[in-house]
C-alpha cells in the first residue's frame, strides 16, 4: 500500500471493511476478529476517529508483538498482514485479514461479526450457522431428538415419492434424501412429513378489519408442502376477484393481487423461516394491504438492496427443505423470488411490495389498489347544508392530521438530539407507531434540513443541523 492509497481509504471512511485506529489495543484484535468472520478488512493504525493522520511509534520488536497478540487472543489463531506507510511525516500501520476460511475466529472466547462500520457481538444462533455453513450443511439436516421415525408419516413419503415420479419404498426415500440421520428423522423430515401437527411451523393468518378487529383467522401446524395450500386457499378466500368484459367470448378474471406472486411469497417464507426462532409467522390482511412477517434475517450480510436484484450468491438456511421444495417443483432458481414477486406486482399495475428487516425477521408489505379508490357517493344540488358538513369536516380532518404530524417530527427530532444512533425501528418502538411513520418525520426533518446522515445505511448516525 503506498501513500495515495491510504489517502483514499481514509477519505472514504470508516466502512464494513475499515477501521481507524488511534493505537494498538485490544479492540484491533476483536476489529480483526470481525473482519476474519465476514469479508475481511484492514485497521489503520494511527488514524483517528475523525481521519486524522496521528501516526503511531514503531520499535524493532512492534509488529512481532502486535502479531504475537493477535495470536495468543484468537481461536483458531490468526495472523494478520501489516503494512508500514509514511503520511505527512507520521507512520501508519495497515493491519489487514482476510476471510477466514475457518469459521467462527473467536477473540478471548467471543465472536465478533463486523456489520456496517460497528463490531456486533454474534449471538447462540449465529455462531451455530457459521459452524454449520463451514461443513457445508445446514440446520434441518440435524438428527430431531424429539422425535422417533415412527412420527412420519408413510403415506405422506410415498406421495412424495409418487409425486417426483420415484420408485422407491419408504426407507429407501428417506435414505436417498439424507433425510434420517443415526436412526433418527431430521428436522427436516419431521417438518415435512410428520403424523401430527408441527408446533415449529405454525403460521397465523387473520383477516383484519382493522388494526385491532378480525374479522376471521387460522392457525395452520400442517406439515410444510400442505402449508402451501392451506394458506393460499386463506388468500383466495379473502381476496377480492372481478371480471373483466373484453371483446373475447370468455371473460377475463383479476384479482385484487397476482395470486402467482401471493403463492410465492408464502413459499420463500416456509422454506427461508429460522425454525428455531420462538416467533411464529404472520399473515396479516388488510382491506388495502397485506403484511407478513417470517422469522430469520438476511444471511451472509445481504442486504435488502441486493435481494431486490436477484443477483447474488444465496447460502440456504434450510437446505434440506429447499431440496425437497424444488424437486417438487415449487421453487424454481435459488435467490431469484424476491426479484419476481416485485416485478410481477409492477407488470400488475400496482406499487412496488416493501421488505424491511425488522424484529428478528422478514417483514414484507403488498399493497392494492384499494387506496387509490374513492367511491363515488351521490350528490344533490339542493343539500347545501350536507356539502358545508363535509368541507368543514375536510378542514377540521386536514389540521387535525398536520397538528399530529407536526408533534411527530418534532418529537422523533428531540429524540435523535438525545440520541443520535437511534435506528427507525428503536424510534417507533419507544413512541409506540410503525415504522412508517418514523420514516415519513425523518424524510421531513431532512426535508427542512434540520438532520442529515453520516456513514453507511447500517451503522451510520444521525446529525442535528439545528438545535432542538
Amino acid at each position: 500500500m503506498n501513500a495515495a492509497q491510504l489517502l483514499e481509504l481514509i477519505t472514504q471512511g470508516e466502512s464494513a471493511r475499515v477501521e481507524f485506529k488511534s493505537s494498538f489495543q485490544k479492540e484491533v484484535v476483536e476489529t480483526l476478529t470481525a473482519f476474519a468472520n465476514t469479508q475481511g478488512g484492514v485497521v489503520l493504525v494511527g488514524v483517528g476517529d475523525a481521519g486524522q493522520t496521528v501516526g503511531v511509534g514503531i520499535q524493532a520488536e512492534t509488529i512481532q508483538g502486535w502479531i504475537n497478540q493477535c495470536k495468543q487472543a484468537t481461536s483458531p489463531r490468526i495472523i494478520p498482514d501489516v503494512e508500514l506507510v509514511q503520511l505527512d511525516d507520521k507512520t501508519v500501520a495497515a493491519v489487514s485479514i482476510g476471510e477466514y476460511p475457518i469459521k467462527p475466529v473467536a477473540c478471548k472466547g467471543r465472536y465478533y461479526k463486523r456489520t456496517g462500520n460497528a463490531n456486533h457481538q454474534m449471538t447462540a444462533t449465529e455462531i451455530s450457522d457459521a459452524h454449520i455453513k463451514l461443513i457445508n450443511s445446514s440446520w434441518d439436516y440435524h438428527p430431531d431428538p424429539e422425535h422417533a421415525l415412527t412420527s412420519i408419516s408413510v403415506p405422506k413419503v410415498q406421495a412424495f415419492a409418487e409425486a417426483v415420479k420415484l420408485s422407491a419404498t419408504f426407507d429407501a426415500v428417506l435414505d436417498k434424501f439424507e433425510l434420517v440421520k443415526g436412526g433418527r428423522p431430521t428436522f427436516a423430515c419431521h417438518l415435512l412429513f410428520s403424523k401430527n401437527d408441527v408446533f415449529l411451523s405454525t403460521i397465523e393468518a387473520g383477516r383484519f378489519a382493522s388494526p385491532t378487529i378480525i374479522k376471521d383467522s387460522i392457525t395452520s401446524r400442517d406439515t410444510l408442502v400442505e402449508q402451501v395450500q392451506r394458506i393460499m386457499d386463506f388468500m383466495v378466500k379473502h381476496t377480492n376477484k372481478a371480471y373483466i368484459i373484453t371483446g373475447n367470448p370468455k371473460r377475463t378474471e383479476r384479482w385484487d393481487y397476482p395470486m402467482d406472486a401471493l403463492r410465492e411469497i408464502i413459499i420463500n417464507m416456509i422454506v427461508h423461516r429460522d425454525y428455531r426462532s420462538a416467533n411464529d409467522s404472520t399473515i396479516k390482511v388488510f382491506d388495502d394491504r397485506i403484511e407478513f412477517f417470517n422469522p430469520g434475517t438476511l444471511l451472509d450480510g445481504l442486504t435488502i438492496e441486493q435481494i431486490k436484484t436477484g443477483n447474488y450468491k444465496s447460502h440456504l438456511r434450510n437446505k434440506q427443505v429447499a431440496t425437497i421444495f424444488r424437486e417438487l417443483d415449487l421453487i424454481e432458481k435459488y435467490g431469484s423470488g424476491v426479484r419476481r414477486v416485485i416485478d410481477t406486482f409492477v407488470a400488475y399495475g400496482l406499487p412496488e411490495p416493501t421488505f424491511e428487516v425488522t424484529q428478528g425477521g422478514m417483514a414484507v408489505t403488498v399493497f392494492n389498489n384499494a387506496a387509490k379508490e374513492t367511491p363515488l357517493q351521490p350528490q344533490h344540488s339542493d343539500d347545501l347544508s350536507d356539502k358545508m358538513s363535509g368541507k368543514m369536516s375536510g378542514k377540521m380532518s386536514g389540521k387535525m392530521s398536520g397538528k399530529m404530524s407536526g408533534k411527530m417530527t418534532e418529537k422523533v427530532f428531540t429524540m435523535l438530539s438525545d440520541n443520535p444512533s437511534a435506528t427507525i425501528p428503536d424510534l417507533a418502538a419507544q413512541i409506540g407507531v410503525t415504522t412508517r411513520t418514523i420514516d415519513r418525520a425523518l424524510n421531513k426533518l431532512q426535508q427542512e434540513g434540520r438532520v442529515g446522515r453520516v456513514g453507511p445505511t447500517h451503522g451510520g448516525v444521525w446529525q442535528i443541523l439545528t438545535q432542538p
